[in-house]
């Protein structure tokens, strides 16, 4: 009788266990968390507002200064300036936002809460990333407005041309993500944060052509720069939105979408791979 009580209770809690609904996958969990990323963004009307118009007001200034057409073109520097300056608009809404944001959530204990709860890491970056690509479409679509009317910028006028724009702008995006995602680690709070991406931020802004012309850096500038994933942004897009006739003052002399291609590529997986390792709820980790 024991044993038969024994079994019907075992039969019994599997049935119950079975009855159970699965855990949501990591990827449903990240999409869940969209609003809520989107509304802590919005209720912070500094920030939004300084992310939004740095960029755009910095390609206006530099734009202005810069105003000489290129030789042997109707083009002018202020054009190519305006077509660069998406590279950085991205790593304004991402890299910068996310590294400060990410160490603010931990210095608060909010990712310590967040632990509780069925989240992971994988859809912590999920519901980041996506956050970034909403903002950054907004950045975008800011930056283009004035590149087409105050510099002359002119859309894609083939699938080409969009789809190139398309997949620039989704590895640009994924790749300085992770990298904010990475950096944030490296910060105890907000303020070390804000440290440690807009300094090298800017940096990259000059060895990257987006803040004066790619044409005028020294060679150990592009060299430098090449490593990093800003510099082929700035350049997938200038090949969008420039005549293809510009493609001769690329360093390379063309616009090399198979090798901006590989090295966006190979920053995104690393990127993923190297913050998945790094990656910590707490300081206390």
């Amino acid at each position: 009788m024991a044993i038969n009580h024994a079994e019907n209770a075992v039969r019994t809690g599997r049935r119950a266990d079975a009855s159970e609904p699965a855990l949501p996958s990591p990827l449903r969990i990240g999409v869940s968390r969209i609003v809520p990323e989107l509304k802590m963004f919005y209720r912070q009307p500094a920030q939004m507002v300084l992310t939004f118009s740095m960029p755009a007001v910095i390609c206006i200034l530099l734009g202005s200064i810069f105003s000489a057409k290129l030789p042997g073109s109707d083009t002018s520097t202020g054009a190519v300036i305006a077509a660069s300056m998406l590279a950085y608009g991205i790593l304004s809404t991402s890299f910068i936002n996310l590294g400060i944001s990410i160490a603010a959530d931990r210095d608060t204990g909010a990712l310590r809460r967040l632990r509780g709860t069925p989240a992971t890491a994988l859809s912590y970056f999920v519901g980041k990333v996506m956050l970034v690509c909403i903002a950054s479409v907004a950045e975008a679509v800011l930056l283009l407005s004035v590149g087409i009317v105050v510099f002359g910028l002119r859309l894609p006028t083939d699938l080409f041309g969009w789809f190139t724009l398309a997949w620039v702008f989704v590895l640009g995006v994924l790749s300085c993500s992770l990298l904010g995602l990475f950096i944030s680690n490296l910060a105890s709070n907000a303020v070390s944060a804000a440290v440690i991406t807009n300094g090298p931020a800017v940096g990259l802004q000059f060895l990257s052509g987006t803040y004066v012309p790619i044409m005028v850096l020294p060679a150990w500038m592009l060299t430098i720069g090449s490593l990093f994933p800003v510099k082929w942004m700035a350049q997938g897009f200038r090949s969008v939105l420039l005549p293809q006739q510009m493609a001769a003052f690329e360093p390379a002399g063309s616009w090399e979408h198979w090798r901006t291609f590989l090295v966006l590529a190979a920053w995104s997986v690393g990127g993923l791979i190297a913050c998945l390792s790094v990656f910590r709820w707490s300081d206390k980790e």
